[in-house]
């Protein structure tokens, strides 16, 4: 099933109900079309986001706010920043939120996989939602709408948990994936055993693009030492800071959509221009 949603959003929102997955449990994806779209014979970059009920609509988003994602691409379409792009937004299953988002071949080291695979309540999903993104979500999405569908026009976002699943995304299929927005990246899940993986799992630089950042309060908080890790080794790999990746701080921003919707539009034109806003 499938529907337009209207309402306070802008452009539209098309709503594919219980999206059915080989690998995954069906849940619901919501494809974002900027204005313009259906007046215009033009093909458009296209940018994966996880938990995608926490995108557009207040009603649904957790916490009561969404992060403004179609108000923050119209204000860069109207400020002549981008010329748009298409957003996918994967909905979350709840419970298994953690278990699909922990990048599984990060947990490596023995006794890793056991130890989460125990606090989460069951296995790591990881591999199989990556590829329900990869073999079977992007085909459709290609085939339904007017994407640029090379890996130069395709990009991966979330937040907290998404942006561990995001930069997993680039580092298992950097074929399909251009860029990866990680904001507030949980980094402490299994003590920043992702930022192991990284080092040896980065493409190599010049093909790719990262965006992370990070707040000071709340949980954002315990992010900035793992963060600068992280950005270490960046670096060492060859990525140019401001080119290749930026990181930024933010002083006094929390763990929340609130947070999450005052700067969605700079990982946005980073992923799609190579920009900083």
């Amino acid at each position: 099933m499938r529907g337009k949603i209207g309402m306070h959003i802008l452009g539209i929102l098309d709503r594919h109900t219980d999206f059915a997955s080989a690998h995954v449990s069906p849940r619901n994806v919501d494809a974002w079309l900027p204005p313009g779209y259906e007046a215009r014979d033009r093909r458009y970059p296209v940018v994966y986001m996880h938990d995608g009920q926490n995108l557009f609509e207040p009603a649904i988003s957790f916490g009561g706010l969404d992060m403004g994602v179609d108000e923050a691409l119209v204000r860069l379409m109207e400020a002549g920043q981008t010329a748009g792009a298409i957003v996918v937004g994967i909905w979350n299953r709840g419970d298994d939120r953690w278990r699909e988002y922990m990048p599984r071949q990060a947990l490596a080291a023995p006794g890793a996989l056991e130890h989460f695979q125990a606090e989460a309540g069951g296995d790591v999903l990881s591999d199989r939602y990556l590829e329900f993104l990869v073999d079977e979500l992007k085909p459709f999405v290609d085939g339904h709408y007017r994407t640029l569908p090379g890996r130069e026009s395709t990009f991966i976002m979330g937040a907290s948990m998404g942006g561990l699943i995001s930069l997993y995304a680039l580092c298992q299929y950097p074929e399909i994936f251009g860029g990866a927005g990680c904001l507030s990246t949980h980094w402490p899940a299994g003590d920043g055993i992702v930022i192991d993986y990284l080092r040896s799992a980065l493409p190599p630089p010049g093909s790719h693009r990262f965006y992370f950042d990070h707040g000071t309060e709340t949980l954002d908080a315990q992010y900035e030492p793992y963060q600068q890790r992280a950005d270490a080794i960046l670096q060492a790999a060859g990525y140019r800071r401001g080119v290749d990746w930026i990181t930024r701080k933010f002083e006094g921003a929390e763990h929340s959509e609130r947070a999450w919707r005052q700067r969605v539009h700079i990982p946005l034109l980073f992923l799609l221009e190579g920009r900083e806003a």
